[in-house]
């Protein structure tokens, strides 16, 4: 039997955080979107790497997978279930609901309450789960009263479909406004080294112990181009430039969750060793100067 080390599974060295008081998970994990075709659209080009990244996944310590029931559509929910299921006890998948996907590249808002039923309904069905574990509404549909959207996901917790609720690309007045309705322990939101729009709503959720999750922590291959002050950073770190922003996002804020995604195992094994890397004080500053926001 081969003796399972932290360096075997690095993603244990990122630290932990509890979402909603009760799933314990490892901070770095992954996000399932860029394992469907083009645009988000369809099968991957490589279905057994895709499967393969995700069973890598779990091997190296990753135990909170973001999905959506748009991602695909459907694609990549049924592609967790079919490389995954049955599921490790301690793995968390969290996926949402309220975009229509007409074709490739397009993502229309619906808040609409039948909608959020039944694509909670789908994705519990796709996923082989009971229950979702952590369930984000992926838009607030300003075409529909905020309270008729929370009104339904509060329905499909109380009927036990779902066990927490979380927001997507969201103010902190949204969250406050939220918040006087329900429970909300997480929230994922666009944030990277070079895109810090979302400031105030990490310092919110930091004050107050609400899991952030960042996504497009890398700007989609921005932050790894080569020639750049990122990655003179990272050679004299000895790095790769997307694991010098990735460990600046887990050092940034304790409830930070980075969910860096790839269609590929080379660049997950990649990405999930930046959780060994430690950034001393100095460096942060270097890195906190790169912002474009």
């Amino acid at each position: 039997m081969t003796k399972t080390t932290q360096s075997s599974r690095p993603a244990v060295k990122s630290g932990t955080f509890v979402i909603g008081g009760d799933l314990t998970v490892n901070r770095l994990g992954f996000g399932a979107m860029r394992i469907t075709g083009s645009g988000v659209w369809g099968e991957p080009k490589d279905r057994d790497e895709a499967i393969s990244v995700l069973r890598r996944a779990v091997d190296l310590g990753i135990n909170l997978i973001d999905t959506a029931d748009s991602y695909g559509p459907e694609v990549s929910e049924n592609l967790i279930a079919d490389a995954l299921y049955p599921y490790p006890e301690d793995l968390v998948v969290a996926t949402k609901g309220g975009f229509d996907r007409p074709g490739p590249g397009v993502w229309k808002e619906n808040g609409r309450p039948e909608h959020l039923r039944a694509a909670c309904d789908g994705s519990l069905r796709r996923l082989k789960l009971q229950r979702i574990d952590l369930y984000q509404l992926h838009r607030i549909d300003p075409k529909v009263p905020m309270q008729d959207q929370i009104g339904t996901l509060l329905d499909l917790q109380r009927e036990g479909k779902i066990r927490h609720i979380g927001l997507s690309e969201v103010s902190v007045e949204d969250i406050e406004a939220v918040s006087q309705l329900a429970t909300i322990v997480s929230v994922q939101n666009r944030y990277n080294l070079i895109d810090r729009k979302s400031e105030k709503v990490l310092e919110y959720c930091t004050r107050h112990n609400i899991g952030f999750i960042p996504w497009f922590p890398l700007a989609t291959g921005d932050l790894t181009k080569p020639n750049n002050q990122l990655s003179q950073i990272a050679q004299q770190l000895h790095a790769e430039p997307a694991q010098v922003a990735l460990a600046w996002l887990l050092k940034k804020s304790p409830v930070m969750l980075p969910i860096p995604g790839t269609s590929k195992v080379k660049h997950l094994e990649d990405n999930v060793n930046a959780a060994l890397l430690e950034l001393n004080d100095s460096t942060m500053g270097e890195l906190d100067s790169l912002s474009s926001s």
